[in-house]
């Protein structure tokens, strides 16, 4: 039974929640939000009690090819390469992740989604309204000049036609060990 609703641990909210006092967490999109995604995990993990399930969704690491090609040709020609959009993480390297900080049997199912794009401006747009662009506290503040702008907005459109890019969704679930069976709690 849920008995209460954890604040978002991503933004250091979970002190009021005691450790091991859920059965379930959920986590869907806030895994990738946080500046540490490992100590994001690793408190998931200690708000569950043993044999308690963690469901969650994120965006995976192979998503927006076109953008990030089009961003590091921009990069190019501004002398050095700078992350425009938060690191993400790819589906053997979640799992892995998530068995790194206790949870047992973690699985991940990755979907594909390809979604067509008149240009560069509009898929940027559609990131900032979902708040999907760079969220590291260390990043560069730096502004894309005009001239990089525009080879980027150049290798993205690069076919004339709208631009398909790709956006993985992985699917992920695990266990919080329960210590006296060593299975998940089902």
């Amino acid at each position: 039974m849920l008995s209460a609703i954890v604040p978002n641990v991503a933004t250091g909210d979970a002190g009021s929640a005691a450790p091991h006092s859920f059965d379930l967490c959920l986590s869907i999109g806030t895994l990738e939000a946080t500046n540490d995604v490992q100590a994001e995990a690793f408190a998931l993990r200690h708000l569950l009690r043993p044999g308690g399930l963690l469901i969650g969704a994120i965006v995976g690491g192979n998503s927006l090819p076109r953008l990030r090609a089009a961003m590091l040709a921009a990069d190019r020609v501004e002398g050095g390469a700078t992350p425009h959009l938060h690191p993400s993480i790819d589906g053997p390297s979640l799992a892995a992740l998530l068995t790194s900080v206790g949870f047992t049997q973690p699985v991940v199912d990755v979907d594909r989604v390809n979604v067509a794009y008149p240009d560069l401006d509009r898929l940027v747009g559609d990131l900032r309204a979902m708040g999907c662009t760079n969220i590291l506290a260390e990043r560069s503040r730096r502004p894309i000049t005009r001239r990089g702008l525009s080879i980027a907005q150049t290798e993205f459109g690069a076919g004339g036609s709208p631009t398909t890019e790709r956006f993985e969704l992985l699917h992920f679930a695990a266990w919080a060990p329960d210590f006296l069976t060593r299975q998940p709690g089902f």
